[in-house]
Order: structure tokens, then C-alpha cells, then sequence
């Protein structure tokens, strides 16, 4: 994906794939048959809002083009059926007040989707944040801070976000033995870079112990509270 910085401003191109580069890959559109099952609450929807009755809370319009994960606002992960290496991510994302989800490429490496709106400096747990580790005993715990982003570009509760991320998988030798950690290369939330060439030592979250690999699953957290997405795209990343 082209980009053009001007004055400090990130315009982005459309995301279709221009000759020569790989075509993008829809996750959730007419189904989830991309994702393992069981795929719990997830329903479809037209559109989705924030419920005015309660703003911890989204409410769904009838229809196709959006995905939520159900009137409780807490459901199953959602696990791709195939594995990807480098993987370039393209999404929008609607949260509630208060609520928290996020995109794991290889099921392990945590991008961040909270609500921080007006934040004055957003940092790992916060949207568009790299999660910190973490120990799950005795109780679950931050043993860092994790990876902030450059700036707060999080929107308000209720509102369609964008997110697009470019990652790279770690490196092996023939042995097996890590010679490059995994980076995202580019993270962009709502139009803004908020991460560039940044490097993952391990993974995220209590999973930074865990084997790393050459392949794994997208991951798209719904147990933590309201969320919906749509738009949600892969390819691999453009050369």
C-alpha cells in the first residue's frame, strides 16, 4: 500500500492491489468460514451503534457487512483456519465504552483495541498499543509495559476506527534456532503511524515464554468485551 506524507498528515491510498502485488483475502463477509469453530455469539449485522441506553454496550442493526460478538459483548476468540508467516492486516473496528479486544497475528503477538479516547499519552495496553507481557499466576500481572504508540489516535466509543498493520514473522535457521525477531513494520490506526520498523523480541501478553514459530493463526479477541469489525482483509505484505 502507497502512502503519501504530507505536513505531518498520512493519506492513504485505496486498498486494492495494483498490478503485480497480492490480491487482499476477505475474512468476514458473507461468514466466518475463514475461523475455526465454534464460533460462540458472533452475529452479523448492517451496521452497529452504541446501544443509547447503555454506551457499555453496542446495539445491531439488522442485515450483512459487519460482525459483533453478540448482545453480551463477550464471546469466542476467533482462530483463522490457516496459518500465515508475514501477514498485512486491513480492518475497522467499533468498540463500547470501556471495552477491550485486539488482533494477535501467529495467536501471540498482541496488537492492542481499547477504548483510550483522549488519553494524552496512550501506552502498551492502550488502542494501537503492543500488549506488555505478562504472568498469569498468582493472579494475571504486567511484568513490562509493553510497546506505546507513537501517538493517541484513538476514537471515541461508538465511532468506525481503521487499523492496518504490516508484520513479519520471526526467522529461522536450519536448525530451528531464531536468527530475526518478528516486527511490524507498519502500523497505522486511523490513518496516523503509530509503530515503524519496530521489532517483537517475544511474543505478547503470558504467551512470551511460549515457542515462537515461522506460521500461525490471526487471532481477533471478543472475550474481553463489546466489539464489532468490518472490512477485515489479508494479504501478504506487498513487496
Amino acid at each position: 500500500m502507497r502512502m503519501l506524507l504530507l505536513l505531518g498528515c498520512v493519506v492513504v491510498a485505496p486498498s486494492v492491489a495494483r498490478a503485480g502485488e497480492p490480491s487482499w483475502l476477505p475474512l468476514m463477509s458473507k461468514d466466518l468460514a475463514a475461523f475455526k469453530t465454534p464460533h460462540g455469539g458472533w452475529r452479523s449485522a448492517g451496521d452497529v451503534t452504541l446501544d443509547a441506553a447503555n454506551p457499555r454496550k453496542l446495539f445491531a442493526k439488522d442485515g450483512a457487512g459487519a460482525w459483533y460478538n453478540g448482545p453480551k459483548g463477550r464471546t469466542n476468540n476467533l482462530y483463522t483456519k490457516q496459518k500465515y508467516g508475514d501477514l498485512e492486516i486491513s480492518l475497522e473496528f467499533m468498540m463500547s465504552k470501556g471495552s477491550n479486544s485486539g488482533i494477535k497475528f501467529h495467536g501471540h503477538y498482541e496488537i492492542q483495541i481499547s477504548d483510550s479516547a483522549g488519553k494524552k499519552e496512550a501506552g502498551g495496553e492502550d488502542c494501537g498499543g503492543i500488549y506488555p507481557r505478562a504472568e498469569a499466576k498468582p493472579r494475571y500481572h504486567h511484568i513490562d509495559k509493553g510497546i506505546a504508540p507513537r501517538l493517541n489516535a484513538c476514537k471515541a466509543p461508538g465511532e468506525w476506527q481503521s487499523l492496518h498493520a504490516v508484520f513479519l514473522a520471526p526467522r529461522f535457521d536450519g536448525k530451528g534456532k531464531k536468527i530475526a525477531n518478528a516486527k511490524l513494520t507498519k502500523v497505522l490506526l486511523n490513518g496516523q503511524v503509530i509503530h515503524e520498523n519496530q521489532e517483537l523480541l517475544t511474543p505478547t501478553g503470558d504467551r512470551w515464554k511460549g515457542p515462537e514459530l515461522a506460521e500461525g493463526p490471526l487471532m481477533i479477541q471478543a472475550d474481553h468485551g463489546p466489539v464489532a469489525f468490518r472490512n477485515v482483509k489479508v494479504r501478504a505484505p506487498a513487496r
